[in-house]
């Protein structure tokens, strides 16, 4: 009989042993897994009520809140007010600078010295200047400021845009306090890194095609080993500018598939009639909470993870915007050119082929991509 009771003793210490240890393993395993991605929702109001209404709405499904607003980043009082709200909501942010004014706003400086310890891992990093990569190809010039004179070859303009940007304060600012340096964009994202970003959002709105956009934010990040993310923006120029809540949902499940470490939600603009949030409706902040429930859960919400095993070379420098097969390659004045048929019609088939294990990529020594990817096919070579 006392061996028995011994017997059933040790069971229980054991049962509980492993049960905690299965406990402790799981949430710091949940922990780790939340970590590594962000799911958030970007604000682009002028008032603080505005914004903590919507971090009240979004912080249940949500674990990050970007000030995406001018307003914000011209007045610290402001500013400081809704980092502190989002932080007590429990939910990390960052911050939009059109560009670190050293003269008209010198509290910016002081403010990023401060940033890190006030807020510490809270604080993720600043969004610095806007679509820089399609803005050159649609204008010419990623900002009003910058002048290309004397450009007359692909090499030339990529050594331009990628220095111009990497060289300016603001870029610098960021880097000497190793803070990240983040932007949206719909092309050039390759270059966009080289430039010195940490994190581009690959967009995903309008009538571009999902798979391609990632396959080139994607590529750009796995070769350059950076991170990348996607931001779900407009699909329509007027009311209601963002697809409906089913769409989106799709939209980000996608980008989360294909290991996006970010998933944003574009909310602009900022004050429909009747709308407190913005553009955002019932639809899409039920959508948003069904894919914060599908990304919680042990196994994704049956998002099953793809990882890139192709990629798709392209020349070196070549700085083409790839929305149609004759759109421009770094300004609006070139292209296409020659080789631009080709590589659309291979570019397609791959698409067809391998979905989202396609990435897009570019041939540069300066990378080492083979050993990345179990097949490569390069834009020169006819494809079946």
């Amino acid at each position: 009989m006392k061996l028995t009771w011994l017997l059933l003793s040790i069971i229980l210490v054991v049962s509980i042993f492993c049960s905690a240890m299965v406990y402790v393993h799981y949430n710091f395993k949940r922990e780790d897994s939340e970590e590594d991605f962000f799911f958030g929702v970007s604000f682009g109001g002028n008032t603080t009520s505005q914004a903590k209404l919507l971090v009240d709405k979004v912080k249940g499904y949500t674990n990050l809140f970007i000030i995406n607003s001018w307003e914000f980043s011209t007045n610290e009082t402001a500013l400081n007010e809704i980092c502190d709200y989002a932080v007590d909501a429990k939910m990390k942010f960052m911050v939009f600078f059109d560009y670190l004014a050293h003269v008209a706003y010198p509290w910016h400086l002081t403010w990023l010295d401060a940033a890190k310890e006030r807020w510490e891992k809270q604080f993720v990093g600043v969004y610095i200047y806007d679509e820089p990569g399609g803005r050159q190809i649609d204008l010419g010039q990623w900002d009003e400021g910058i002048i290309y004179k004397n450009i007359s070859d692909y090499g030339k303009a990529a050594e331009f845009f990628v220095s111009s940007i990497s060289a300016t304060w603001s870029m610098q600012d960021l880097k000497n306090r190793s803070i990240s340096a983040f932007t949206s964009d719909y092309a050039l994202y390759w270059f966009d890194y080289l430039a010195g970003y940490d994190t581009v959002f690959v967009e995903l709105g309008w009538n571009h095609s999902r798979i391609q956009q990632i396959a080139l934010g994607r590529g750009a990040a796995n070769v350059q080993d950076k991170e990348w993310g996607a931001i779900i923006t407009w699909t329509y120029e007027n009311p209601p500018y963002l697809e409906n809540g089913t769409r989106i949902l799709e939209d980000m499940k996608t980008a989360y598939r294909a290991g996006a470490k970010y998933v944003i939600i574009f909310n602009y603009p900022t004050n429909p009639p009747g709308n407190p949030y913005g553009i955002l409706t019932d639809e899409h902040f039920d959508a948003m909470e069904t894919f914060w429930e599908m990304t919680r859960s042990p196994h994704q919400g049956g998002i099953e993870k793809v990882e890139a095993e192709a990629a798709f070379v392209l020349p070196k420098d070549y700085g083409w915007g790839m929305r149609t097969v004759d759109d421009y390659i770094w300004f609006p004045t070139w292209g296409p050119d020659d080789q631009a048929p080709l590589i659309w019609e291979n570019m397609n088939k791959l698409i067809e082929k391998y979905g989202l294990k396609l990435d897009i990529i570019y041939d540069d020594s300066r990378f080492g991509f083979e050993e990345k990817y179990s097949k490569i096919h390069f834009w020169s070579s006819m494809i079946d």
